[in-house]
């Protein structure tokens, strides 16, 4: 899945020139908790309620002790330049940390973790064209195990292997997929394995079928022909020509 996939393409951005107040009231009405800043088409920042809050704070927001902050030794510049801030310019992160909307999902959610950021704007073609927060990324993974579910029973069980799905448990937890039930041969149970790995979004399968014959244990008939219950698949389905 990429970031597109996920992301919100309605997004509400604001220039530098924004005094805070205005912003704080934007970030209120939309119920939102940051915004990129945008100059022109290039994201330069983003400014979230934090860095508000930040502005209203009366004492140091630094752990140092009392006396370093009152003679200003080892001062936090970039602490005092946000704390006096009156426009968004003054009081945005900088520079934005983007991402680009065909990267895959998991780099995004790396890449907010690294950076410790709620949000990443996404850019396609140096434009910003959506924002994704850590809510998309979550539903975006609820979605991604439903999807694989419905694959799985679709294309694997019914469409290739030819068995009724709705005999089978498919349980699919942030990429893990757990299949469960009975099958006629051990080498059914591999090919459906096999198969359910290779389905999109899927990152591991516990396989836990059974089943009725264990024909890994058959032995090639004479001429290199496979007995009876070997594992080809398609030769399991193919219907043999009528002779007149």
């Amino acid at each position: 899945m990429k970031v597109r996939d996920a992301m919100s393409s309605t997004v509400i951005s604001v220039p530098p020139s924004l005094r805070l107040k205005e912003l704080a009231q934007l970030l209120t009405e939309h119920q939102i908790s940051g915004v990129p800043v945008v100059d022109g088409d290039a994201v330069v920042g983003v400014v979230s309620e934090a860095d508000v809050l930040m502005k209203q704070v009366g004492r140091p927001i630094s752990r140092r002790r009392p006396l370093e902050w009152i003679f200003g030794e080892a001062r936090d510049v970039e602490e005092v330049r946000r704390r006096h801030a009156t426009i968004v310019r003054e009081a945005m992160s900088s520079p934005a940390i983007t991402i680009g909307a065909d990267r895959p999902l998991r780099e995004a959610a790396a890449q907010m973790v690294d950076s410790r950021v709620n949000r990443l704007p996404v850019i396609d073609d140096g434009k910003l064209v959506g924002i994704l927060t850590r809510a998309d990324l979550v539903r975006a993974y609820l979605r991604r195990d439903e999807d694989a579910r419905r694959a799985i029973r679709e294309q694997v069980f019914d469409k290739t292997m030819w068995l009724d799905p709705d005999a089978y448990q498919v349980d699919v937890h942030e990429g893990i997929v757990t299949i469960q039930g009975n099958v006629d041969r051990k080498s059914t149970a591999t090919i459906l394995e096999r198969l359910t790995g290779l389905v999109e979004g899927v990152d591991r399968v516990e396989n836990r079928l059974t089943w009725d014959l264990d024909d890994s244990r058959l032995e090639v008939a004479p001429h290199g022909e496979p007995m009876p219950g070997a594992t080809d698949l398609t030769a399991r389905e193919r219907k043999r020509p009528v002779r007149g």
